[in-house]
């Protein structure tokens, strides 16, 4: 049976939340990826990484190097972050792979934050 798209974005929020008690700001932003990889997977959410998003330009697909960071069950895009402060390229960010990509629903996380809700974007398409 499918998971409910808002019980999905819950679970992937709470694991970032346990991600971020556990290790606190300051780390690289790989360092994140791979604990909350490892904790999404302990909460039974299949997710693919560092997915490639072709640009489709007059018809032809271009390769411009983009890569979503994660997409969890096929239906949310995550994006991870560790900088000073969000900022409102790092949404458009997120909206264009939105756009670009398969999914409606996108969480953006500043790791960097002292309280990492301080620094989270729900963002849909």
């Amino acid at each position: 049976m499918a998971i409910e798209l808002q019980d999905l974005t819950h679970e992937i929020i709470g694991g970032a939340l346990e991600v971020h008690k556990t290790l606190g700001p300051g780390l690289l932003e790989t360092a994140y990826e791979q604990c909350l990889c490892h904790e999404l997977s302990l909460r039974g959410l299949s997710f693919q990484r560092e997915i490639p998003l072709p640009v489709t330009y007059r018809g032809v697909k271009l390769d411009c190097g983009y890569r979503m960071d994660m997409v969890v069950e096929n239906s949310v895009v995550v994006e991870l972050k560790c900088v000073d402060v969000l900022l409102a390229v790092h949404e458009a960010q997120l909206l264009t792979y939105l756009k670009l990509g398969c999914c409606k629903v996108g969480l953006l996380f500043n790791f960097n934050e002292a309280k990492l809700m301080d620094g989270f974007r729900r963002l849909i398409l």
